[in-house]
């Protein structure tokens, strides 16, 4: 059996070499961490769901015009991308106060914001992903303004249809993280959504009961971590009724055999 090219690792995904030029095999893991990996831990059949969730929410972000890496999902654990150039910048969309611009700013946590709130943070863990400005973005030349007006247009549509989907389904979207990406093509690169969108880097809560259904419950040891992905897939479909388990326990089979 050929042994994969590892090209990078992550905190909670594997990068290897794809089957053809210009892809990769993104493989979602198990493993949780917070506060800047400072705490660590598993949540049992994340990256299972994580996979299924990411797959299904860039397959219906494709169909209103929003261009992502994301190919096709291969396995439980695995979908096909495309190779980007990250932009070294973490956009989050805040909807509802809650996490750090409570802390920051003073805002009760579950307050609704005025307005719709984009924010920037550079991407570098040694320095705890601090947070930036405009400013700052252009003056390291970390990405043109032009490159920022589409990450900002892209961000805000992103939103709008997240906030859709989840009501429908009785979740309120208080905030979420995205990284974008270049696609280069000859000498011309274009941005385009990268990573991935699930329970990792959204905050969901009931709208009934306010019931967090995120990594929130890991960060604030709130226990119930796998359910409330496991309820964050059942809602959108992709978990079959009345057996939340069967995907998780195949995955778990297999994880132990090696495969």
């Amino acid at each position: 059996m050929t042994r994969r090219r590892l090209v990078y690792e992550g905190k909670a995904k594997i990068l290897y070499e794809g089957p053809e030029p210009g892809t990769l095999i993104q493989y979602f893991k198990d493993d949780a961490t917070a506060f800047n990996a400072q705490k660590k831990g598993q949540i049992a059949g994340k990256g299972v769901l994580n996979n299924r969730i990411s797959e299904h929410i860039y397959t219906l972000l494709g169909t209103i015009g929003i261009p992502t890496h994301f190919v096709r999902r291969l396995n439980m654990r695995e979908q096909l991308i495309r190779q980007v150039e990250i932009v070294p910048i973490e956009v989050v969309v805040r909807n509802v106060a809650a996490g750090s611009i409570s802390k920051r700013l003073g805002i009760e946590e579950g307050t609704q914001l005025p307005r719709t709130i984009i924010e920037y943070y550079y991407k570098d863990d040694a320095l705890g992903d601090p947070m930036i400005a405009d400013e700052h973005i252009a003056c390291f030349g970390w990405a043109s303004q032009e490159e920022m007006n589409d990450i900002a247009d892209m961000a805000i549509r992103v939103n709008d249809f997240l906030c859709g989907l989840f009501a429908g389904i009785g979740i309120r979207l208080v905030d979420f993280k995205l990284e974008f990406g270049r696609l280069w093509e000859n000498d011309y690169a274009r941005i385009i959504l990268a990573d991935e969108i699930s329970p990792d880097g959204c905050r969901l809560w009931d709208m009934a009961s306010g019931e967090k259904l995120d990594k929130d419950r890991f960060r604030r040891d709130l226990g119930g971590e796998a359910e409330a992905y496991q309820e964050v897939a059942r809602r959108l479909g992709l978990l079959p009724e009345g057996e939340p388990n069967a995907v998780l326990d195949m995955a778990e089979h297999r994880q132990k055999r090696g495969k």
